[in-house]
């Protein structure tokens, strides 16, 4: 049980240290290494999560500027696309790009046609989604490092690889929270077998290194 409480504390500090953006070089090395092992998606679909999210990312925000405001998040190579985009025209063409990238297996085009959210409302997406973050690290039974949760306009949007007693969980720890007006859920649903081969998995994967992806 200490153990427990001594992984998850470590794990809160690191991300409130994320958040912060303070102290990211001291606890970089021990945040890739916690990240991996956590994390159901083997090293390689993580590398391939950043790829498309930096790859989209980059493209639709040269592509479009001040007429969209387009987030996107990987999790297993399922893609989500949140934000405001100008017209239907933006938000159609956003998501074909992304629809075509090769490593995206599915993709959820959330967007809201309409201006660009304040950044006030921004702040107020960023303050939901860690406060939601915080509450599933500290719930018990839920692998908080293989999900992914993002706010949007006060929704929120849950992915990541968990069987369905977790799922059913997460999203009522996400619906449960404060200041939600929605919640979305994209998982991608293991059994319990799978679950146990995966986190076995990263168990014996403790003493590699990790090392963040390079990009070309």
């Amino acid at each position: 049980m200490q153990i427990k409480l001594a992984s998850k504390l470590l794990t809160v500090l690191i991300f409130i240290s994320f958040l912060s953006g303070c102290g990211v070089l001291a606890v970089g090395g021990v945040a890739a290494t916690a990240t991996v092992l956590a994390d159901r998606r083997s090293p390689s679909v993580q590398a391939i999560d950043k790829g498309i999210e930096l790859q989209a990312g980059n493209a639709l925000d040269k592509r479009f500027g001040d007429n969209a405001h387009i987030n996107i998040t990987s999790f297993n190579q399922k893609v989500l696309i949140t934000g405001e985009a100008k017209d239907a025209d933006i938000k159609g063409e956003a998501g074909a790009y992304v629809k075509a990238m090769k490593n995206a297996r599915s993709t959820f085009n959330e967007l809201v046609i309409g201006p660009n959210s304040t950044y006030t409302a921004r702040a107020n997406d960023s303050y939901l989604e860690s406060k939601i973050k915080t509450q599933m690290i500290f719930t018990e039974q839920l692998p908080s490092n293989s999900m992914s949760i993002v706010a949007e306009g006060s929704s929120v949007y849950l992915m990541g690889i968990l069987t369905q007693k977790e799922a059913d969980l997460a999203k009522k720890v996400a619906s449960n929270s404060s200041g939600v007006k929605e919640v979305f859920v994209y998982f991608d649903i293991i059994s319990e077998a799978e679950k146990a081969r995966l986190d076995k998995q990263g168990k014996a994967d403790e003493s590699q290194p990790a090392s963040p992806p390079k990009f070309q």
